[in-house]
Protein backbone atom coordinates (compact mmCIF):
# COMPACT_ATOMS: atom_id res chain seq x y z
CA UNK A 1 0.00 0.00 0.00
CA UNK A 2 1.54 3.31 -1.01
CA UNK A 3 1.38 6.33 1.30
CA UNK A 4 2.70 9.82 0.74
CA UNK A 5 3.61 10.53 4.35
CA UNK A 6 3.17 14.11 5.45
CA UNK A 7 2.21 15.50 2.05
CA UNK A 8 -1.48 16.33 1.49
CA UNK A 9 -3.55 13.63 -0.18
CA UNK A 10 -4.06 14.60 -3.84
CA UNK A 11 -7.39 12.77 -3.99
CA UNK A 12 -9.01 14.56 -1.04
CA UNK A 13 -11.31 17.60 -1.40
CA UNK A 14 -10.43 20.20 1.22
CA UNK A 15 -13.10 20.41 3.91
CA UNK A 16 -14.65 17.02 3.06
CA UNK A 17 -13.98 13.42 4.16
CA UNK A 18 -11.71 11.30 1.96
CA UNK A 19 -13.71 8.94 -0.31
CA UNK A 20 -12.44 5.92 1.66
CA UNK A 21 -14.09 7.46 4.75
CA UNK A 22 -17.47 7.80 3.01
CA UNK A 23 -19.54 4.70 3.70
CA UNK A 24 -22.63 5.36 1.54
CA UNK A 25 -22.79 6.60 -2.04
CA UNK A 26 -25.70 8.92 -2.78
CA UNK A 27 -27.51 9.12 -6.12
CA UNK A 28 -25.55 6.49 -8.07
CA UNK A 29 -27.64 3.36 -7.55
CA UNK A 30 -27.70 2.61 -11.29
CA UNK A 31 -23.90 2.38 -11.49
CA UNK A 32 -23.77 0.20 -8.36
CA UNK A 33 -26.45 -2.09 -9.77
CA UNK A 34 -24.56 -2.41 -13.06
CA UNK A 35 -21.39 -3.51 -11.26
CA UNK A 36 -23.29 -5.96 -9.02
CA UNK A 37 -25.03 -7.49 -12.04
CA UNK A 38 -21.65 -8.13 -13.67
CA UNK A 39 -20.30 -9.62 -10.43
CA UNK A 40 -23.31 -11.88 -9.79
CA UNK A 41 -23.44 -13.21 -13.36
CA UNK A 42 -19.74 -14.09 -13.49
CA UNK A 43 -18.87 -11.29 -15.93
CA UNK A 44 -16.57 -9.32 -13.63
CA UNK A 45 -14.26 -7.39 -15.95
CA UNK A 46 -10.63 -6.90 -14.96
CA UNK A 47 -10.68 -3.18 -15.85
CA UNK A 48 -13.36 -0.62 -14.93
CA UNK A 49 -13.39 3.01 -16.03
CA UNK A 50 -15.46 5.10 -13.61
CA UNK A 51 -16.40 8.38 -15.31
CA UNK A 52 -18.51 11.46 -14.71
CA UNK A 53 -18.10 15.09 -13.62
CA UNK A 54 -15.77 15.91 -10.74
CA UNK A 55 -17.22 15.43 -7.29
CA UNK A 56 -20.20 13.19 -8.08
CA UNK A 57 -18.89 10.14 -6.19
CA UNK A 58 -16.53 8.35 -8.59
CA UNK A 59 -13.82 7.79 -5.98
CA UNK A 60 -16.40 6.86 -3.34
CA UNK A 61 -17.76 4.19 -5.70
CA UNK A 62 -14.23 2.90 -6.38
CA UNK A 63 -13.58 2.50 -2.65
CA UNK A 64 -16.97 0.82 -2.15
CA UNK A 65 -16.15 -1.65 -4.92
CA UNK A 66 -12.68 -2.26 -3.44
CA UNK A 67 -14.15 -2.96 0.03
CA UNK A 68 -16.76 -5.27 -1.47
CA UNK A 69 -14.30 -7.27 -3.59
CA UNK A 70 -11.71 -7.65 -0.84
CA UNK A 71 -14.34 -8.62 1.74
CA UNK A 72 -16.05 -11.19 -0.52
CA UNK A 73 -14.25 -14.56 -0.74
CA UNK A 74 -13.27 -15.81 -4.18
CA UNK A 75 -14.95 -19.14 -3.45
CA UNK A 76 -18.14 -19.11 -1.39
CA UNK A 77 -18.63 -21.96 1.10
CA UNK A 78 -22.00 -23.54 0.29
CA UNK A 79 -22.48 -24.85 3.85
CA UNK A 80 -25.38 -27.06 4.93
CA UNK A 81 -28.04 -25.09 3.10
CA UNK A 82 -26.37 -24.60 -0.26
CA UNK A 83 -24.77 -21.54 -1.81
CA UNK A 84 -25.61 -18.18 -0.22
CA UNK A 85 -27.82 -15.79 -2.23
CA UNK A 86 -25.97 -13.37 -4.51
CA UNK A 87 -25.14 -10.04 -2.85
CA UNK A 88 -27.74 -7.33 -3.43
CA UNK A 89 -25.57 -4.42 -2.33
CA UNK A 90 -21.95 -3.31 -2.17
CA UNK A 91 -22.33 -2.51 1.54
CA UNK A 92 -19.62 -3.78 3.88
CA UNK A 93 -20.01 -3.33 7.63
CA UNK A 94 -17.76 -0.52 8.97
CA UNK A 95 -16.35 -2.90 11.61
CA UNK A 96 -15.38 -5.53 9.01
CA UNK A 97 -11.60 -6.15 9.10
CA UNK A 98 -11.26 -5.16 5.43
CA UNK A 99 -13.15 -1.90 6.01
CA UNK A 100 -10.89 -1.05 8.96
CA UNK A 101 -7.73 -1.86 7.01
CA UNK A 102 -8.78 0.21 3.99
CA UNK A 103 -9.59 3.13 6.25
CA UNK A 104 -6.05 2.89 7.65
CA UNK A 105 -4.52 2.38 4.16
CA UNK A 106 -3.07 -0.91 5.36
CA UNK A 107 -4.87 -3.65 3.44
CA UNK A 108 -2.35 -5.82 1.55
CA UNK A 109 -4.87 -6.46 -1.23
CA UNK A 110 -5.24 -2.83 -2.31
CA UNK A 111 -2.88 -0.50 -4.15
CA UNK A 112 -3.80 3.18 -4.49
CA UNK A 113 -2.09 4.75 -7.50
CA UNK A 114 -2.13 8.53 -7.28
CA UNK A 115 0.26 11.44 -7.66
CA UNK A 116 3.32 10.92 -5.50
CA UNK A 117 6.02 13.27 -4.23
CA UNK A 118 8.52 15.01 -6.47
CA UNK A 119 12.14 13.86 -6.48
CA UNK A 120 12.89 16.37 -3.71
CA UNK A 121 9.95 15.05 -1.71
CA UNK A 122 8.80 18.52 -0.68
CA UNK A 123 5.57 18.61 -2.70
CA UNK A 124 3.29 16.52 -4.87
CA UNK A 125 4.17 15.89 -8.49
CA UNK A 126 1.90 17.44 -11.12
CA UNK A 127 1.20 14.02 -12.68
CA UNK A 128 1.33 10.31 -11.95
CA UNK A 129 4.78 9.24 -13.08
CA UNK A 130 5.88 5.83 -14.26
CA UNK A 131 7.98 5.41 -11.09
CA UNK A 132 4.70 5.21 -9.13
CA UNK A 133 3.31 2.57 -11.52
CA UNK A 134 6.47 0.49 -11.14
CA UNK A 135 5.70 0.08 -7.43
CA UNK A 136 2.89 -2.21 -8.53
CA UNK A 137 5.54 -4.87 -9.25
CA UNK A 138 6.32 -5.20 -5.53
CA UNK A 139 2.62 -5.08 -4.69
CA UNK A 140 1.79 -8.02 -6.96
CA UNK A 141 4.82 -9.99 -5.77
CA UNK A 142 3.96 -9.53 -2.09
CA UNK A 143 0.22 -10.16 -2.49
CA UNK A 144 0.54 -13.25 -4.71
CA UNK A 145 0.96 -15.69 -1.83
CA UNK A 146 -2.41 -15.18 -0.10
CA UNK A 147 -4.43 -16.22 -3.15
CA UNK A 148 -7.10 -13.56 -2.63
CA UNK A 149 -8.31 -10.75 -4.84
CA UNK A 150 -6.20 -7.69 -5.55
CA UNK A 151 -7.61 -4.25 -6.35
CA UNK A 152 -5.82 -1.28 -7.88
CA UNK A 153 -7.46 2.17 -7.69
CA UNK A 154 -6.07 4.80 -10.09
CA UNK A 155 -7.14 8.27 -8.92
CA UNK A 156 -7.18 9.86 -11.33
CA UNK A 157 -6.29 8.23 -14.64
CA UNK A 158 -6.32 11.73 -16.16
CA UNK A 159 -3.12 12.43 -14.17
CA UNK A 160 -1.11 9.61 -15.80
CA UNK A 161 1.81 10.88 -17.88
CA UNK A 162 2.57 9.16 -21.19
CA UNK A 163 4.93 6.53 -19.76
CA UNK A 164 2.64 5.77 -16.83
CA UNK A 165 -0.39 5.48 -19.14
CA UNK A 166 1.47 3.00 -21.36
CA UNK A 167 2.44 0.96 -18.29
CA UNK A 168 -1.21 0.80 -17.17
CA UNK A 169 -2.25 -0.12 -20.70
CA UNK A 170 0.16 -3.08 -20.66
CA UNK A 171 -1.39 -4.20 -17.37
CA UNK A 172 -4.87 -3.99 -18.89
CA UNK A 173 -3.69 -6.02 -21.89
CA UNK A 174 -2.09 -8.68 -19.67
CA UNK A 175 -3.99 -8.41 -16.36
CA UNK A 176 -2.45 -10.11 -13.33
CA UNK A 177 -4.48 -12.97 -11.90
CA UNK A 178 -7.34 -12.16 -9.50
CA UNK A 179 -6.82 -8.42 -10.06
CA UNK A 180 -9.39 -5.70 -10.74
CA UNK A 181 -8.25 -2.24 -11.85
CA UNK A 182 -10.54 0.71 -11.07
CA UNK A 183 -9.63 3.79 -13.13
CA UNK A 184 -11.27 7.07 -12.09
CA UNK A 185 -11.52 9.64 -14.89
CA UNK A 186 -13.06 13.11 -15.03
CA UNK A 187 -12.36 13.48 -18.77
CA UNK A 188 -12.14 10.02 -20.37
CA UNK A 189 -11.81 11.54 -23.86
CA UNK A 190 -8.27 12.56 -22.86
CA UNK A 191 -7.20 8.98 -22.11
CA UNK A 192 -5.55 6.65 -24.58
CA UNK A 193 -8.29 5.09 -26.76
CA UNK A 194 -6.72 1.69 -26.09
CA UNK A 195 -7.14 2.18 -22.33
CA UNK A 196 -10.81 3.06 -22.80
CA UNK A 197 -11.40 0.08 -25.07
CA UNK A 198 -9.98 -2.38 -22.52
CA UNK A 199 -12.19 -1.19 -19.67
CA UNK A 200 -15.86 -1.49 -18.95
CA UNK A 201 -17.31 1.96 -18.25
CA UNK A 202 -19.46 3.00 -15.29
CA UNK A 203 -20.90 6.49 -15.86
CA UNK A 204 -21.99 8.53 -12.85
CA UNK A 205 -24.54 11.33 -13.14
CA UNK A 206 -24.71 14.77 -11.46
CA UNK A 207 -26.72 14.92 -8.25
CA UNK A 208 -30.08 16.65 -7.86
CA UNK A 209 -30.92 19.03 -4.98
CA UNK A 210 -32.25 16.35 -2.62
CA UNK A 211 -29.34 13.99 -3.31
CA UNK A 212 -26.90 16.87 -2.86
CA UNK A 213 -28.34 17.73 0.55
CA UNK A 214 -28.17 14.07 1.59
CA UNK A 215 -24.54 13.71 0.46
CA UNK A 216 -23.48 16.87 2.30
CA UNK A 217 -25.27 15.76 5.46
CA UNK A 218 -23.45 12.43 5.31
CA UNK A 219 -20.14 14.31 5.00
CA UNK A 220 -21.00 16.30 8.13
CA UNK A 221 -21.38 19.57 6.19
CA UNK A 222 -24.35 21.82 6.89
CA UNK A 223 -25.69 23.15 3.57
CA UNK A 224 -26.59 26.82 3.42
CA UNK A 225 -29.24 28.56 1.36
CA UNK A 226 -31.45 27.01 -1.30
CA UNK A 227 -30.51 23.35 -2.07
CA UNK A 228 -31.64 23.84 -5.69
CA UNK A 229 -29.33 26.85 -6.08
CA UNK A 230 -26.41 24.90 -4.64
CA UNK A 231 -27.07 21.99 -7.01
CA UNK A 232 -27.26 24.40 -9.97
CA UNK A 233 -24.04 26.27 -9.14
CA UNK A 234 -22.12 23.07 -8.38
CA UNK A 235 -23.50 21.34 -11.50
CA UNK A 236 -24.50 18.42 -9.27
CA UNK A 237 -20.97 17.92 -7.89
CA UNK A 238 -20.54 17.39 -4.16
CA UNK A 239 -16.89 18.41 -4.40
CA UNK A 240 -17.80 21.67 -6.11
CA UNK A 241 -20.58 22.25 -3.56
CA UNK A 242 -18.12 21.90 -0.68
CA UNK A 243 -15.85 24.47 -2.32
CA UNK A 244 -18.78 26.84 -2.83
CA UNK A 245 -19.81 26.54 0.80
CA UNK A 246 -16.24 27.00 2.06
CA UNK A 247 -15.74 30.18 0.00
CA UNK A 248 -19.19 31.73 0.30
CA UNK A 249 -20.02 30.92 -3.32
CA UNK A 250 -23.81 31.22 -3.02
CA UNK A 251 -23.53 34.78 -1.70
CA UNK A 252 -20.89 35.66 -4.30
CA UNK A 253 -23.12 34.44 -7.15
CA UNK A 254 -26.06 36.40 -5.72
CA UNK A 255 -23.82 39.50 -5.80
CA UNK A 256 -23.01 38.83 -9.47
CA UNK A 257 -26.70 38.47 -10.31
CA UNK A 258 -27.52 41.72 -8.45
CA UNK A 259 -24.77 43.48 -10.41
CA UNK A 260 -26.14 42.11 -13.70
CA UNK A 261 -29.64 43.31 -12.81
CA UNK A 262 -28.41 46.91 -13.02
CA UNK A 263 -27.17 46.51 -16.61
CA UNK A 264 -26.77 48.12 -19.04
CA UNK A 265 -26.48 50.98 -16.54
CA UNK A 266 -23.74 49.67 -14.25
CA UNK A 267 -24.02 49.82 -10.45
CA UNK A 268 -20.47 51.16 -10.02
CA UNK A 269 -20.32 51.06 -6.19
CA UNK A 270 -21.30 47.37 -6.27
CA UNK A 271 -18.72 46.68 -9.00
CA UNK A 272 -15.99 48.43 -6.97
CA UNK A 273 -16.87 46.42 -3.85
CA UNK A 274 -16.61 43.21 -5.87
CA UNK A 275 -13.20 44.24 -7.22
CA UNK A 276 -11.89 45.29 -3.79
CA UNK A 277 -12.97 41.98 -2.24
CA UNK A 278 -11.03 40.10 -4.93
CA UNK A 279 -7.89 42.18 -4.32
CA UNK A 280 -7.54 41.47 -0.59
CA UNK A 281 -4.55 39.48 0.65
CA UNK A 282 -5.11 35.74 0.56
CA UNK A 283 -8.14 36.00 -1.73
CA UNK A 284 -6.67 33.93 -4.58
CA UNK A 285 -9.18 31.09 -4.15
CA UNK A 286 -12.06 33.55 -4.01
CA UNK A 287 -10.80 35.26 -7.17
CA UNK A 288 -10.67 31.88 -8.94
CA UNK A 289 -14.20 31.18 -7.77
CA UNK A 290 -15.39 34.60 -8.94
CA UNK A 291 -14.15 33.95 -12.48
CA UNK A 292 -15.58 30.44 -12.41
CA UNK A 293 -19.01 31.76 -11.36
CA UNK A 294 -18.81 34.56 -13.93
CA UNK A 295 -18.16 31.98 -16.63
CA UNK A 296 -21.12 29.93 -15.39
CA UNK A 297 -23.40 32.98 -15.39
CA UNK A 298 -22.39 33.89 -18.96
CA UNK A 299 -23.01 30.30 -20.04
CA UNK A 300 -26.51 30.46 -18.53
CA UNK A 301 -27.12 33.72 -20.40
CA UNK A 302 -25.97 32.16 -23.67
CA UNK A 303 -28.17 29.11 -23.11
CA UNK A 304 -31.16 31.28 -22.26
CA UNK A 305 -30.77 33.17 -25.54
CA UNK A 306 -30.31 29.98 -27.55
CA UNK A 307 -33.31 28.14 -26.04
CA UNK A 308 -35.61 31.12 -25.51
CA UNK A 309 -36.07 30.45 -21.81
CA UNK A 310 -33.94 30.54 -18.62
CA UNK A 311 -32.91 27.33 -16.80
CA UNK A 312 -35.70 25.64 -14.87
CA UNK A 313 -34.03 26.25 -11.49
CA UNK A 314 -32.69 29.59 -10.31
CA UNK A 315 -29.18 29.74 -8.85
CA UNK A 316 -30.01 33.04 -7.08
CA UNK A 317 -33.15 35.06 -6.41
CA UNK A 318 -34.19 37.12 -9.41
CA UNK A 319 -31.84 35.29 -11.77
CA UNK A 320 -34.53 34.04 -14.18
CA UNK A 321 -35.91 37.52 -14.90
CA UNK A 322 -32.40 38.90 -15.36
CA UNK A 323 -31.44 36.13 -17.79
CA UNK A 324 -34.61 36.57 -19.84
CA UNK A 325 -34.13 40.35 -20.06
CA UNK A 326 -30.42 40.30 -21.00
CA UNK A 327 -30.66 37.31 -23.38
CA UNK A 328 -34.01 37.71 -25.17
CA UNK A 329 -33.02 35.92 -28.38
CA UNK A 330 -30.44 33.71 -30.08
CA UNK A 331 -28.50 36.72 -31.40
CA UNK A 332 -27.89 38.04 -27.89
CA UNK A 333 -27.19 34.51 -26.69
CA UNK A 334 -24.38 34.31 -29.25
CA UNK A 335 -23.06 37.65 -28.05
CA UNK A 336 -22.87 36.33 -24.47
CA UNK A 337 -21.05 33.21 -25.64
CA UNK A 338 -18.49 35.39 -27.45
CA UNK A 339 -18.19 37.57 -24.35
CA UNK A 340 -17.45 34.52 -22.19
CA UNK A 341 -14.70 33.42 -24.58
CA UNK A 342 -13.09 36.87 -24.59
CA UNK A 343 -13.29 37.29 -20.82
CA UNK A 344 -11.88 33.82 -20.23
CA UNK A 345 -8.86 34.49 -22.46
CA UNK A 346 -8.20 37.91 -20.88
CA UNK A 347 -8.53 36.50 -17.36
CA UNK A 348 -6.04 33.70 -18.09
CA UNK A 349 -3.59 36.20 -19.56
CA UNK A 350 -4.08 38.60 -16.65
CA UNK A 351 -3.40 35.88 -14.09
CA UNK A 352 -0.33 34.71 -16.02
CA UNK A 353 1.26 38.19 -15.97
CA UNK A 354 0.14 38.94 -12.39
CA UNK A 355 -2.20 41.76 -13.33
CA UNK A 356 -3.73 43.54 -10.33
CA UNK A 357 -6.80 41.43 -9.34
CA UNK A 358 -9.03 44.48 -8.83
CA UNK A 359 -8.18 45.78 -12.31
CA UNK A 360 -8.84 42.34 -13.77
CA UNK A 361 -12.27 42.15 -12.14
CA UNK A 362 -13.22 45.66 -13.28
CA UNK A 363 -12.07 44.86 -16.84
CA UNK A 364 -14.35 41.82 -16.75
CA UNK A 365 -17.30 43.86 -15.46
CA UNK A 366 -16.86 46.58 -18.11
CA UNK A 367 -16.77 44.01 -20.92
CA UNK A 368 -19.97 42.45 -19.58
CA UNK A 369 -21.55 45.92 -19.49
CA UNK A 370 -20.42 46.49 -23.08
CA UNK A 371 -22.13 43.27 -24.21
CA UNK A 372 -25.33 44.09 -22.31
CA UNK A 373 -25.54 47.48 -23.99
CA UNK A 374 -24.75 46.25 -27.48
Amino acid sequence: MNDDGLLPEPDRVEGAPHPRETVQLVGQSAAEAEFLEAFNTGRLHHGWLITGPRGVGKATLAWRIARFLLATPLVQDEGLFGAPPPPATLDVAPNHPVARRLLALSDPGLFLLRRGPTDKGDRLAAEIRVSEVRKLGNFFALSAADGGRRVVIVDAADDLNTQAANAILKMLEEPPARTVLLLISHQPSGLLPTIRSRCRTLRLAPLGPQEMAQALEQAGIAPEGDPAALAELSCGSVGAAVRLLNLGGLKLYAELVALMESLPRLDRPRALRLAEAAATRGAEDRLDLLFSLTDLLLARLARTGATGQPPSAEAAAGEAAMLARLAPDAYQGRAWADCAETIGARARHGRAVNLDPASLVLDTVFRIQQTAGA
